[in-house]
């Protein structure tokens, strides 16, 4: 038995416990009590954990220094509300063994306590049957359990099984999982993460089911320029003469001699042109060995060195490299007193921010959390020194709370659930008044606005009663399923008989990307509010956002 682990153990067992969240992540995301497509729970804390484990890459003998480094990884990693309480847990945790060389089953327990502490002082209002209940209980348990055996092994043992009893009570702890006859998806994923890194200590670590997927972009800072062996992307085109009777301008010499003084080469030829792409330390010779075969058109030379260097500048928001250890980062210079980020997905809604002065956007919403980091990235671009962030929906407001302990800016953030609420705050804003009073006034006016958004149902599910199938029409009011029908110009008929019944005197219909080329559909939707709500104004704008086929404003 594994009485306790010292800081290459913390990393094996963390690194077995993302990768066990990792690979049940689809399972997690189906307990989804809503059918609204949504790469939620289970996404949200895999995607966590990576950032954790990234963060972890060094060696280390000092478990407290591991535990440390991984906590500040999830702190700026961290996704949707899952991903940042799971980061407060790990956030505690670090600081209850900062100071162990090693942690044994007394510590562990006592950490994993200090992390739920750390966790529920964050959460404003926290309900119970959710991750936070389930991770209080077990690590009580763990706690009581670890003042007769210290064994970490036996600990964790203890606790897992008292988190998985748990898990099995979120059914009936909670009344919106009591309808869907679910538990908890952050409790569920809490303990898979647990028992991966319990399999982990036991000598049975989880591997990742799948290794080879891809980012979802690329992180130039992840390599320095010297990984690039050859500097110049040189790309150009050759007309080829017509043949000449005793001249030799075989092709296969040209790309033998390119071949052999670079890579990533490309090099295509028919009878008209050849089309070369080719990275190498000496462009010039490449084009004068390119010359006897015809005549050069289309050429570029690009500075591979000098484009790592100005991508790495844009991913730290103008630093050469992000300052470590949780200190705030700076970001451009303060020139002006107040600045403004926004989350959202969509050319139409974003131009529509950028024209509400909105400084820096940040690209996300359903299905599309952004991280801390990113949030943070945005902030450090604006040239403020205070910055109100508009998360644009309840999944991103934590993760945009976090950025305030890792910038030196006053960062304000208002609690927007959707898009519409996010432009009433915009429109409230005052240049006349200070930071505190115009936080009111914005925060006020959140509730001045309705959000309707209709979106196709995911997956067959039942709610409330009601069957849902997969690809109908869902209606959700502020959030809450309201309506469901086949029919989308039914469910934009239920949509318009709530706003005419609020009174509505403002309506504003965006259009998602799924609207492209609907323009019949559109023109009827705006004639639908017209006809239920005849004495509002009613317009229709280009948001292109994804998984919501309209998202209406109603004021």
């Amino acid at each position: 038995m594994n009485g306790f682990i010292d800081g290459a153990a913390f990393c094996r067992i963390f690194a077995s416990g993302a990768a066990a969240i990792a690979n049940a992540a689809q399972e997690v995301n189906e307990l989804n009590v809503f059918p609204v497509p949504d790469g939620d729970t289970g996404s949200n804390m895999s995607m966590t954990m990576s950032a954790g484990l990234k963060n972890l890459n060094g060696s280390y003998a000092h478990a407290g220094q591991a535990a440390g480094a991984a906590a500040q990884g999830l702190l700026r990693g961290a996704r949707g509300n899952s991903g940042v309480i799971l980061s407060l847990l790990f956030r505690g945790f670090a600081k209850g063994v900062k100071e162990r060389e090693s942690i044994d089953g007394t510590a562990f327990a006592a950490a994993m306590s200090d992390g739920v502490d750390t966790a529920y002082r964050a959460v404003m209002k926290p309900a119970e049957g959710t991750v936070l209940t389930v991770t209080r209980v077990s690590s009580r348990a763990a706690v009581i359990y670890s003042g007769r055996d210290s064994n970490l092994e036996r600990v964790m043992e203890h606790m897992l099984a008292c988190a998985e009893e748990a898990v099995k009570e979120t059914v009936t702890q909670n009344e919106v999982l009591a309808k869907a006859g679910v538990v908890d998806a952050g409790a569920y994923g809490f303990c898979i993460i647990l028992k991966g890194m319990l399999e982990a200590l036991r000598g049975n670590p989880v591997l990742p089911a799948d290794d080879t997927q891809p980012a979802s972009s690329a992180r130039f800072s992840d390599f320095t320029d010297e990984d690039i062996r050859f500097a110049y992307c040189t790309e150009f085109m050759v007309k080829r003469p017509r043949a000449v009777p005793g001249q030799d301008n075989d092709p296969s010499r040209l790309r033998a001699y390119l071949e052999s003084c670079g890579d990533s080469l490309v090099f295509v030829e028919d009878d008209d042109i050849i089309k070369v792409h080719v990275h190498t330390n000496d462009p010039g010779r490449a084009l004068t060995h390119a010359l006897p075969h015809g005549e050069l058109t289309a050429v570029k030379i690009e500075n591979m060195r000098e484009q790592h260097t100005e991508q790495i500048l844009r991913e730290n928001g103008g630093q050469t490299a992000s300052v470590p250890g949780g200190i705030a980062e700076k970001g451009a210079a303060p020139q002006k007193d107040v600045g403004f980020v926004s989350v959202c997905a969509g050319k139409g809604l974003e131009a529509v921010m950028r024209d509400l002065g909105v400084d820096e956007v940040v690209e996300g919403g359903q299905t599309m959390n952004p991280s801390t980091q990113d949030i943070l990235d945005k902030i450090k671009l604006v040239g403020a020194r205070t910055v109100f962030v508009l998360p644009n929906n309840k999944n991103i407001i934590m993760a945009a709370e976090q950025c305030a302990a890792l910038s030196d800016r006053q960062i304000i953030v208002l609690p927007s659930k959707s898009v519409p609420q996010g432009i009433a705050a915009m429109l409230a804003y005052n240049a006349g008044e200070d930071a505190e009073a115009n936080r009111a006034a914005m925060t006020g006016a959140l509730k001045t606005v309705t959000t309707l958004q209709i979106t196709a149902a995911a997956r067959d599910s039942q709610f409330d009663g009601s069957d849902i199938a997969e690809g109908d029409n869902m209606l959700m009011a502020d959030g809450a399923l309201a309506f469901s029908h086949p029919s989308r110009l039914e469910t934009l008929r239920a949509a318009a008989d709530m706003a005419a019944k609020k009174g509505a005197e403002n309506i504003t219909i965006f259009l998602g990307d799924c609207m492209a080329g609907e323009g019949g559909e559109a023109e009827e939707a705006v004639r639908i509010f017209e006809r239920y709500a005849p004495g509002a104004s009613v317009i229709s704008l280009e948001g292109g956002q994804p998984v919501y086929s309209y998202i209406i404003s109603v004021e």
